[in-house]
Parts: C-alpha cells; structure tokens; sequence
C-alpha cells in the first residue's frame, strides 16, 4: 500500500460499491478500477448494460468485476449480497456505501412510504453493510469504509426531511463505527458533496427550468447553486479521485470525519 496513487495499488483487493451502476458511485467504481481493484457493482439497470459495465471495469482493473440486484430496503437482500460477494471475489476491503434517493414535499404533505424507503436506503442499508463487512476487516487487519453523505449531513434544506435525517445520521454513524475501529487499521469516512455534475441533476435543471420558465442556467445561478459559492457544480471525478485517496496510507489517520466537497456550502 505505499504505491503512488497512479499506479494499481488496489490490486488483488476487492471493492464492494452500492448504487454503483450510475452517477457518483460508477464514478468511484471506476476510479477504483484504474487503481486494479476488483469490484462488486450493486445498483439497478438495464442487464445487459449491467453486463457490458462489469466487463468494462474488469478490463480497466484487471480483476473480477461483478454485479448483485439487491434491493437495498430489504436487510436480508443486503445480507445476501455480502455473503455472496466476499464468497465469489473474497474479503470486501473498501466498502463504499453510495446507494441513495430523494424525495421532496413540506413535511405535513411527506409520504410515509418515501420517508420509509429513504431512509432505509440512504441511512439503514449502510449500517448492514458496514456491521457485516467489519469482521473480516478486523481479521485482515486492514480496510476502508466510505460513505457517500451529503452537504446535507451538515446543513438542513426545507422540503428534505427524509433526506437531511438520513444525512446526518450517516454523519454520525460514520464517526461512531471509526471510533470503535480506531486501533484496527480501518479507517471509516464520509464524503459530503454539494450539488454534482450528474445525469440526475441534470434532469433536475431541465424540470425545474421548464417548471420556472427560466432558463437552465438561471436555474444553476440562482436556484440550485445559491447556496454553493464556487457556483459550480462538482465533478464525479473529483469525489472519485478522493475515494481514491482515502484508500492510500497517506490517508491512515483520517477516520471519523465528514469531509465536505460543496464548494464552500458548509463554510457560511
């Protein structure tokens, strides 16, 4: 683990990555890929381009790469996962749990299912990943938790209860699995991005600009970037390149932390 961080020093390790079929998590995916990491994909999708993906990544990694469907409210379904996982590629030494969705309404109008499926998807699923890939952590004396948070794990919004809740209990269970992981070898982070350069953001301007009758980029300026002072939007790549670096031994004693990407939103 003392290569540089352009060389596959990831190689023969085995990345298990949720909601990694598109956006930021097909973004560390494949970040982790170039540093010859083998991978389990998780995330929903057309098969075949689910198919086409895996042999994409295991071509850049040179390691086995390969997909599990688990719907990720359901605990047994995680469970399953896991197991089948570290049985067919081995021991899950970089967790990355990114599996996410949103839902916005004034709280007294909030369904009750999507607060439910929120945070199960966005809170819960990560405390399952994360209690059953620590063992063999522990045994190898040797891993790498990152968590995909939110600049809303450090700052509310109106009209995202379920997702801000879940935010913030992400921040807190990241700090309380690297406490009881401090003297392991394990490090456990999260990352809290501001608005990102996704496909789904995307389709966010493009609604809200038709909603508005603005134009997308007054959309950017002035409704989704007012808060972010870069008013820029943030990369894939940059979260990815930062995944990266947690799993270098340069980032050893950075455990326990919620480590903003927002462009300067949580700074005001």
């Amino acid at each position: 683990m003392t290569e540089p961080m352009n060389t596959p020093f990831l190689s023969g390790m085995h990345a298990l990555v949720t909601g990694s079929t598109s956006g930021i998590g097909l973004g560390i995916a494949r970040a982790l890929a170039k540093r010859g990491c083998g991978l389990t994909l998780n995330g929903f999708g057309d098969e075949a381009e689910i198919a086409e993906l895996c042999d994409e990544l295991a071509g850049i990694a040179s390691a086995p790469v390969a997909h599990h469907p688990a719907d990720m409210r359901d605990p047994v379904q995680i469970e399953t996962m896991m197991r089948e996982a570290a049985a067919g590629r081995g021991t899950i030494q970089v967790l990355v749990n990114n599996a996410g969705i949103q839902h916005v309404a004034p709280i007294g109008e909030f369904p009750v299912d999507q607060w439910n499926d929120i945070l199960a998807i966005n809170l819960s699923s990560s405390f399952h990943t994360i209690r059953l890939a620590l063992p063999a952590m522990v045994e190898a004396g040797w891993g790498r938790v990152i968590n995909v948070a939110s600049a809303h794990a450090l700052r509310a919004s109106p009209f995202k209860a379920a997702y801000v809740s879940a935010k913030h209990g992400m921040a807190g269970l990241t700090k309380t699995v690297a406490l009881e992981t401090a003297k392991q070898n394990i490090t456990v982070n999260a990352i809290a991005p501001g608005y990102v350069e996704t496909p789904l953001v995307a389709g966010q301007v493009a609604d809200t600009a038709r909603a508005r009758g603005i134009t997308e980029e007054e959309v950017l300026r002035d409704v989704m970037l007012l808060a972010q002072p870069t008013k820029k939007l943030v990369g894939i790549d940059e979260i990815a390149e930062f995944a990266v670096f947690l799993c270098t031994d340069a980032a050893a004693s950075i455990t326990g932390t919620v480590l903003p990407m927002d462009g300067g939103w949580s700074a005001k």
